[in-house]
């Protein structure tokens, strides 16, 4: 039996749990010294997982930064960039968008079987498409990332993403910044959305490092995977 990946998911939230602001400009919730870190873990992964509303919103290009990073994975026989991984329901994804056009690794998308026929002639030859079942179904998604020889996944968000894969059981690691300011907007997108977690106080997750950066705060936790 192919075994799944070991699932990391990394965030930085303000202190009240919000990922961003409700202005146009990007809010920062880390310092340079905290980005060097998530280059580091990005480069210690084979695939880096964003939902396609942050596709959409944020552009990211999912990249590892460093040069002597991306050597030391083409030393090692990889890629000097981890895989690429989303999910979408809707399909509505854009060709053009830097998460296909940067980057040398491979792209793949997970999406609704419904949405399948579309969504691979919307995108080409920029990403495979892969039927994930109706709605998407997260363990069908890692089953198939375990095939492709992906032993640890790095997601990355947004909110809806942390919210399945927390709520389902499916994470063994939580990697948690927090910013030393708040936001307090209810508006604003946070961390998670209500749902029902399986790391609750009866069942409460592991602290594993508490480290200072600079002004903000890693926390590292181990969770119980109890959905995989």
């Amino acid at each position: 039996m192919t075994r799944r990946p070991h699932v990391l998911v990394s965030v930085a939230t303000s202190l009240d749990g919000y990922l961003d602001d409700m202005r146009d400009a990007r809010l920062l919730l880390s310092n340079q010294e905290d980005f060097d870190r998530v280059d580091e873990v990005r480069a210690s992964v084979d695939a880096i997982l964003v939902g396609a509303n942050t596709i959409r919103c944020d552009n990211p290009r999912l990249l590892v930064r460093s040069v002597a990073r991306q050597e030391e994975r083409v030393r090692r026989g990889l890629a000097p960039h981890p895989m690429k991984v989303t999910l979408t329901g809707r399909g509505d994804l854009d060709a053009t968008a830097r998460f296909f056009t940067c980057g040398d690794s491979d792209k793949i998308v997970y999406t609704r079987d419904a949405v399948v026929p579309a969504l691979r002639e919307a995108l080409g030859d920029v990403a495979t498409v892969v039927a994930a079942g109706e709605p998407v179904n997260l363990g069908a998604l890692l089953d198939d990332l375990g095939e492709r020889k992906v032993t640890r996944l790095m997601v990355e968000g947004g909110g809806t993403v942390h919210t399945l894969f927390l709520s389902a059981g499916l994470v063994d690691e939580i990697h948690l910044v927090i910013a030393p300011f708040f936001v307090g907007d209810s508006s604003a997108p946070r961390f998670v959305h209500p749902g029902r977690f399986p790391q609750n106080h009866e069942h409460p997750m592991t602290l594993a490092e508490a480290r200072r950066i600079g002004d903000v705060v890693l926390l590292r936790y181990l969770a119980t995977a109890t959905g995989r």
